[in-house]
């Protein structure tokens, strides 16, 4: 079978880079986008390529349209020199921000980078990949369980997952005709730097999530990484145009 290869928008941190490692331990090659921190992404390729697999780390600003024909030509160019192919399979929209601002106080600064970052980026970046996203791929989306319970301070952010999981149905019927499918994943509160940390690092917070959540605890990276691997295995090719909370029942 021919090498699987996995985009990973946001790889080089958090639920991306563990998503990353997840997918390589099952021997996807991988390429992933940095931001900011480029030294954490080579970190990340190093430590993929350990395994034995193939990887690279582009960088990539998710809410600025105007750079995706950039790096579309520098995906296609790491395709082609590590991979000797002009495709990949997987696309993972992972990358972005978190905000805790009251509706009442929420910028339009605020709210234009959440639309960017969360929204207007993905919705882009996945229609200029499209002609390097094989016949029969997969495009997996992130959403949150905000977008189904509401948490005060949420709304700007959680709206923009609202309109991810419409997106993905869209893209579901739309790509359809070349074997692509489009599900989204909604992580519950994960225990990562995220938003500051906030959930991993403020024991109130963490403790209050855990009482309502059903099986009693918070979120670990693992649990997204792995359900994301899973999500994206051959077993699950028929799955389509769904959404798939994994957040350990939260606030059922």
């Amino acid at each position: 079978m021919t090498e699987r290869i996995a985009l990973v928008t946001g790889g080089s941190r958090g639920l991306g880079k563990n998503a990353a490692l997840k997918l390589a331990a099952k021997g996807v090659g991988i390429i992933l986008t940095w931001n900011r921190s480029q030294q954490e992404a080579l970190d990340v390729v190093r430590e993929i390529e350990q395994k034995g697999v193939k990887a690279a780390a582009i960088q990539l600003n998710v809410g600025d349209v105007a750079g995706f024909d950039d790096f579309v030509a520098q995906t296609g160019e790491k395709l082609r020199t590590l991979w000797q192919r002009d495709t990949f399979d997987y696309l993972l929209n992972n990358a972005g921000v978190g905000l805790y601002t009251p509706f009442a106080e929420t910028t339009e600064a605020q709210f234009d980078e959440m639309l960017n970052i969360h929204f207007k980026g993905p919705f882009f970046l996945t229609q200029h990949l499209l002609p390097l996203i094989n016949n029969g791929g997969r495009i997996l989306n992130v959403s949150s369980g905000l977008a189904r319970f509401a948490q005060p301070g949420s709304s700007t952010y959680a709206s923009m997952k609202g309109a991810m999981e419409v997106l993905t149905r869209y893209q579901a019927k739309e790509l359809g005709a070349r074997g692509i499918t489009a599900n989204i994943i909604a992580p519950g509160a994960i225990e990562t730097d995220f938003g500051g940390g906030r959930v991993r690092d403020n024991a109130e917070i963490n403790q209050h999530i855990a009482a309502q959540t059903a099986l009693g605890r918070v979120g670990l990276p693992d649990d997204i990484g792995d359900a994301i691997a899973a999500l994206l295995s051959d077993e699950l090719g028929w799955m389509n145009a769904q959404r798939i909370e994994v957040s350990g029942g939260m606030f059922l």
